[in-house]
């Protein structure tokens, strides 16, 4: 599954997104906790750094960009330093800041943290101080925001709403915003605020609703899968939703769909830092796989890694595809996910190179696997940090003029069983007599062969030496090699059909059936 997710990421391009929704400023204040103060039972804070993020829907839009979508901001701030500090930096970010709309009458929301590292380590946050007004959008500025929204809502490929209960999502804006976007038929994906009625999300394509917000809103508590299933389903009915993402935590993200399919995805276990923007990466990351178009199921499964690597992070970071792509090349993989065509295995080798990965090319016949083999390819894997190895084909080991018994095992049982060697991270079956196409398109790091080579003998090198490549023969294991273990079997063959054939064989001819 880990391969079939980066070739899933890798099909993301590069959707346009409309992020709508409350936009938070996060100021963090770092120091050390050195002792408690004399004036009162409390902490004592030296600070030495002050950071600003982007927070709320801010944070959405933030995330998107760092998984490579074009984004545009809808919501409002208010007429302060911060508000302008908000806008400059989505600016900064490349995000289309041109549905914002500025509202004197109310203060930039602010969440200001105070993080503490006791012995000038492990930090925690030890208090937060708020400054914000939740009331709704007044009518005026309501219609001046979707004035701005309407228009451009065909031009994109998903809305995302990012709903904090901080006034910008009120049920007159929701409901305009989703008639629209059903109209012109773009997915609306909706992180709703607890506590409120989720009437108002009535008509949009998902929601990604966390365990608690979940219990809330259906009016039981979740505490299985089944309940998950169960609540997702009733949501799906009163809201008209195509399909819920229930966030479970450590346990994963249960999917359910309008039509009663329900699957959990579970998540591997993390070292949690920072819940802080989980939610928010979360929807980032489905909103752009819907604007894709892909199935609910993958979204799951990669709204699982991008999560996961937010909660490693203290405080909100922007997650990259390089980063997913990281993280799901550390996991198993089946043995069939490692056979690639080579069109997929040029995606992830550029993906592997981009992470600073040395990629190692070897090839052969591979017809009878022995301990020879199994060595070398050892020694291969050990010179990098991936190896690819490359089969022939029928066709191409028959040019080869190694025998008409040749090959003895089919193309697709010989990649079978190299794959399933855990040194291997791909293996690629070829049609050429050399691997020359594949070195050309591949552009592997280093190239090795096993046997008693020199450089200039391993077909291929000077392509590889061209553009600053290596080319290396590994060692032998003496007495082994295939030409020898098919001499034997063919000579133990041949002894074996001899004694049968004998008058004094102990071999008795079958019996003739009474005709």
């Amino acid at each position: 599954m880990s391969y079939h997710l980066i070739n899933t990421i890798q099909k993301l391009g590069h959707p346009k997104i409309l992020v709508l929704g409350d936009l938070i400023l996060d100021r963090y204040i770092w120091g050390n906790a050195e002792r408690i103060s004399q004036e009162a039972p409390v902490i004592l804070l030296r600070e030495d750094t002050q950071e600003v993020r982007l927070g709320g829907a801010a944070n959405v839009a933030n995330m998107l960009i760092g998984l490579e979508s074009e984004v545009t901001m809808a919501g409002v701030i208010g007429s302060d330093l911060d508000g302008a500090v908000i806008r400059e930096a989505l600016i900064e970010r490349g995000v289309d800041c041109s549905a914002m709309i500025n509202d004197a009458s109310r203060p930039t929301t602010v969440k200001q943290r105070f993080m503490g590292r006791a012995q000038q380590r492990h930090p925690h946050q030890i208090l937060r101080v708020d400054r914000e007004v939740n009331t709704p959008l007044d009518q005026p500025t309501s219609e001046a925001l979707l004035n701005q929204i309407l228009p451009v809502i065909s031009d994109h490929q998903a809305i995302l709403v990012s709903d904090y209960a901080k006034g910008v999502c009120t049920p007159e804006v929701l409901a305009r915003v989703l008639e629209e976007a059903r109209r012109v038929g773009v997915p609306v994906i909706v992180d709703p605020c607890p506590g409120r009625d989720y009437q108002i999300y009535s008509g949009a394509t998902a929601i990604t609703p966390n365990r608690l917000e979940t219990s809330r809103a259906v009016g039981f508590d979740v505490r299985s899968q089944e309940d998950a299933f169960r609540a997702g389903l009733q949501l799906c009915h009163e809201l008209n939703l195509e399909y819920v993402f229930v966030t479970l935590d450590s346990d994963g993200i249960a999917l359910t769909k309008a039509d009663g399919f329900t699957k959990l995805l579970p998540t591997r276990k993390r070292e949690v830092y920072d819940i802080t923007g989980a939610g928010d990466m979360v929807l980032a990351m489905i909103g752009v796989g819907s604007a894709a178009r892909f199935d609910p199921v993958d979204l799951a499964r990669l709204a699982n890694v991008a999560g996961g690597l937010e909660v490693e992070q203290i405080g909100v970071v922007s997650i990259s595809r390089e980063e997913m792509i990281a993280d799901l090349l550390m996991g198993s993989r089946a043995t069939s996910e490692k056979v690639l065509p080579l069109e997929e295995l040029k995606r992830h080798v550029m993906a592997r190179q981009k992470l600073g990965q040395k990629v190692v090319l070897t090839n052969g016949c591979f017809d009878v696997m022995h301990v020879g083999h199994v060595t070398y390819l050892e020694q291969a894997a050990a010179e990098g940090d991936c190896l690819i190895v490359a089969v022939n084909s029928d066709n191409s080991v028959r040019s080869l003029n190694k025998g008409s018994d040749r090959p003895i095992f089919g193309q697709a049982h010989r990649a079978s069983m190299l794959a399933a060697l855990e040194g291997i991270d791909y293996v690629v079956i070829f049609d050429e007599s050399t691997p020359c196409e594949l070195v050309r398109a591949l552009k592997p790091d280093l190239l090795v062969k096993g046997g008693t080579y020199k450089k200039e003998e391993i077909v291929g090198w000077e392509m590889v030496e061209s553009y600053g490549g290596q080319v290396k023969a590994l060692g032998i294991t003496p007495g082994i090699s295939t030409t020898q273990v098919l001499g034997i079997i063919r000579s133990n063959q041949q002894e074996n059909e001899s004694a049968a054939s004998s008058p004094n064989s102990p071999i008795e001819p079958p019996k003739r059936k009474a005709g």
